[in-house]
């Protein structure tokens, strides 16, 4: 099996994105490798392997990157595709876990994933044990298992981290390239997935650690976006997705449903 690990970057995550390769060349480096920057000017500080996927007028378009990823990947020989957050790191394990659990077609693969808190990043990939902590929203089971998905957890699908053969890529079609900016797209891709008549499976032991970063919560940066990419997901699933930011931001007052449809709370005149 020959395996490519694809992952997003720009340059306010270059330092992660250097710690991961760091790491990748310790525990998987017979790996194809693909970078995609989603800056608007390529920058030389990625290498010049790196591609380029400019943003659209909404934003990052990272949709359409891993799209382009994927299709590099594919193009340079790849029968398995992981995608790595470029905020994350590979366990020792994680590749390994990932391809035993690659037998079968249609089939979406996704690991624990742990947050290290801020100041706490392992010195090496054989200390990567010690801070596990598998983010308790998701099921992680122990190494080795490998765990169907309910109907219900379809919705708990991260593109943080995850895997699938290229031909369940193919019968997929990839990610929905009109999501633009923060959200949405990865509940929509397992949607997708879901109509295309792919399962979804959780896989013990594939872990990936988290680089810590400073967030908002709910993301009042993204606002926005939650509700672009929320419409859009809605008018093809007839339901809102992110609803637990988005109920954060109405009691706010920040935003109000009118008629099923989420929307800025006018200003005050």
């Amino acid at each position: 099996m020959t395996t490519a690990i694809i992952t997003l970057a720009s340059a306010a995550r270059l330092d992660h994105l250097r710690r991961q390769e760091e790491w990748i060349r310790i525990v998987a480096p017979d790996c194809i490798r693909v970078v995609v920057q989603l800056d608007p000017e390529p920058d030389h500080a990625f290498g010049g392997d790196a591609l380029h996927v400019p943003p659209g007028a909404d934003g990052l378009r990272l949709a359409a990157g891993r799209n382009r990823g994927a299709a590099e990947a594919i193009a340079r020989g790849a029968d398995l595709l992981v995608f790595l957050d470029v905020d994350c790191l590979p366990h020792p394990d994680m590749i390994g876990a990932y391809e035993r659990s690659a037998g079968q077609d249609r089939t979406l693969l996704c690991g624990p994933v742990t947050y290290l808190p801020a100041g706490v990043i392992p010195a090496s990939p054989a200390e990567a044990d010690r801070s596990l902590a598998p983010h308790a929203a998701r099921p992680a089971p122990t190494a080795g298992a490998v765990q169907a998905a309910t109907d219900a957890e379809w919705d708990l699908f991260w593109s943080l981290s995850f895997a699938c053969t290229a031909a369940t890529w193919d019968a997929i079609g990839g990610f929905d390239e009109r999501y633009e900016g923060y959200g949405g797209e990865d509940t929509d891709f397992a949607h997708r997935a879901r109509a295309a008549g792919a399962t979804l499976h959780w896989v013990g032991g594939a872990h990936a650690l988290h680089q810590y970063h400073a967030t908002s919560k709910p993301p009042w940066q993204h606002l926005d976006d939650i509700l672009r990419n929320g419409r859009l997901f809605a008018s093809t699933w007839g339901r809102w997705p992110m609803l637990g930011w988005i109920e954060a931001f109405a009691e706010a007052g920040a935003v109000e449903n009118v008629d099923g449809d989420w929307r800025r709370v006018p200003p005050a005149r």
